[in-house]
């Protein structure tokens, strides 16, 4: 008992110096601890409302408690499962294909040697980052649309159909019209990190395989993947957190009535059923719901990649 008393006096010690002498540091981070309080931690205070017969304009004490009444609602509801097949499904078509994309884009960008040229197609392809979804919605409508659109006028001149196709108008396709439209859209700017990774690898390491007569494929095999590895494992990870919040930005406004049963992810089935018909504690469990989901896939994740391959995020 006297050892851990002297241990935990050392340390409390060792913290008050580490602390005069990086106050300055500690007194920077405290707007930004205050910010996360407020808009992260403070909000979950809403979750109560989940375990409520919630009526707005009542103070918190004259609510009804109703205990997990709307998490069996929500379980037995058949439209959920529909649902969270919806977003299991693109947010998985999401992750193979912008974690590839941006790898693959980022290896052939790095083996460009003329700099104009590389900078030129880099600043391209990031672009769509910065326009906005109700923008690159509308885009992609026209580009799909059955009069004048450029796919359909594409894929009949070479003769591959014969009339138009209702791509936004088939639940087949919405998927993969999702899939596509964020990989436009944010293929360039999620290489931006395996860039500075790349760069982040001895040049004197591409020398040596030089000397050894490594091609330029073995080279990337050999040096720039696993260079580039932990960077990978982490964006991986996180990615894999996210599977069940995937938003729903992109699919309200490319979804349409004919594709329903496809488009709806539990973001958006929390906008419609909780906010859309008043049913503020239904949406709060169906939010409480993705959240815990996410929490455990990250940390399912990360405990695996680190059992693996001895990486993770902590």
């Amino acid at each position: 008992m006297q050892n851990r008393l002297e241990s935990a006096t050392f340390k409390v010690k060792a913290f008050g110096k580490v602390f005069a002498r990086q106050r300055y540091l500690y007194f920077m981070s405290l707007p930004f601890i205050a910010w996360i309080f407020v808009f992260s931690y403070m909000p979950l205070w809403g979750w109560t409302m989940a375990f409520q017969k919630f009526k707005p304009g009542r103070s918190f004490f004259e609510q009804e408690w109703v205990g997990l009444m709307y998490f069996k609602e929500l379980f037995s509801e058949p439209m959920f499962y529909q649902v969270l097949r919806n977003t299991l499904a693109m947010s998985t078509m999401g992750i193979v294909a912008g974690f590839v994309l941006p790898i693959a884009f980022a290896l052939l960008l790095n083996e460009v040697r003329q700099q104009v040229f590389k900078r030129f197609v880099q600043t391209i392809s990031y672009l769509p980052h910065f326009v906005s979804w109700v923008v690159a919605a509308g885009i992609i409508t026209k580009m799909l649309s059955t009069e004048n659109g450029v796919v359909n006028d594409v894929l009949m001149s070479l003769h591959l159909i014969n009339e138009p196709i209702q791509f936004l108008g088939q639940g087949k396709f919405f998927w993969g019209i999702v899939t596509l439209s964020d990989v436009w859209k944010e293929t360039g700017w999620n290489a931006i990190i395996y860039l500075a990774a790349i760069s982040g690898i001895g040049p004197e390491l591409y020398e040596a395989a030089k000397v050894d007569g490594a091609s330029r494929i073995r080279q990337i095999w050999h040096i720039t993947i696993p260079g580039i590895r932990t960077t990978m494992i982490i964006l991986i990870i996180i990615s894999i957190g996210h599977l069940v919040s995937i938003g729903f930005e992109k699919q309200f406004l490319l979804g349409n009535n004919l594709v329903r049963d496809y488009s709806q992810t539990l973001d958006l089935y929390a906008l419609n059923y909780g906010l859309g018909t008043a049913r503020y504690s239904f949406g709060t469990t169906i939010n409480i719901f993705n959240s815990l989901i996410s929490v455990f896939l990250l940390l399912f994740a990360n405990g695996l990649f680190k059992k693996i391959t001895k990486e993770s995020v902590f």
